[in-house]
């Protein structure tokens, strides 16, 4: 698959090296460096992108300015790619209303186009845009490359007898690579505290999405969404060697 990766500044650097550190052998990765200055109303976008791309399957945008959404639809013209994934890991970079009018654009260019909220909810036929909603979509393209990077998916394995986390092999990492670093440091954790830790590791990587509340997040940050994520993987996995506390009103708690 030929990939062309937009990035502007160092959150796609990191999401690109990442992808070319772990991505399959056939993958083949181009890079376009995005302008870090544009107007605030593109009429032109020919103006400012190259006369030539190389040819693309796929385009991934880690653009960190909201103007660099208005040029995929040409960028995917000159390429000749099918679909697109514009990562929201920060609104300012691409607003709700822009990430709709883009699948709208893109839809009626006959190209796939994922807007994922984070962009680690990602799946092979799904995204997150709300902490309850979800866009399902159909492209081989964009299921390729979220079987390798997306939702974080570990494959946890608990010692029976100690309950310590005795190995987490990632089935899926993050596009930037969190879900591989917080796997390598929860390795002989108690499963009483690694979800503690797992989110510790996960905000301390550090996770780049925005800290900006958002009123369909429930008033919470995509940086603390990222980590639920996460952490949800994980506590899935681990809830049955938890030790259950039952508490009674005017007794003392037993396990």
């Amino acid at each position: 698959m030929k990939i062309l990766t937009i990035i502007s500044g160092e959150y796609g650097e990191r999401h690109l090296q990442n992808i070319k550190l772990h991505a399959p052998s056939s993958w083949r990765l181009k890079t376009w460096q995005a302008p870090t200055v544009l107007p605030p109303v593109i009429d032109y976008p020919e103006d400012y992108i190259p006369e030539t791309f190389p040819p693309a399957d796929l385009i991934l945008s880690f653009a960190e300015l909201k103007g660099v959404a208005e040029l995929l639809p040409e960028i995917a013209e000159k390429t000749g790619a099918k679909a697109v994934v514009a990562a929201v890991d920060n609104e300012t970079w691409l607003p709700r209303g822009l990430a709709r009018q883009l699948r709208g654009w893109l839809e009626r260019m006959d190209v796939a186009c994922a807007t994922p909220k984070p962009l680690c909810s990602l799946t092979e036929s799904d995204y997150g845009i709300t902490r309850r909603d979800r866009i399902t979509y159909e492209s081989k393209e964009i299921s390729e490359f979220a079987r390798y990077f997306g939702l974080p998916d570990l494959k946890v394995v608990v010692d029976p007898e100690s309950k310590e986390i005795k190995s987490a092999e990632v089935k899926r990492d993050a596009v930037c690579g969190c879900a591989r670093h917080v796997a390598e440091g929860i390795i002989g954790l108690s499963v009483e505290n690694v979800e503690e830790k797992a989110g510790l590791l996960h905000h301390h990587f550090p996770c780049l999405a925005s800290m900006t509340k958002l009123n369909d997040f429930n008033h919470d940050t995509l940086m603390h969404e990222s980590g639920h994520l996460l952490v949800n993987n994980i506590s899935k996995q681990i809830k049955d060697y938890k030790d259950t506390k039952y508490f009674s009103p005017g007794k003392r708690s037993s396990s």
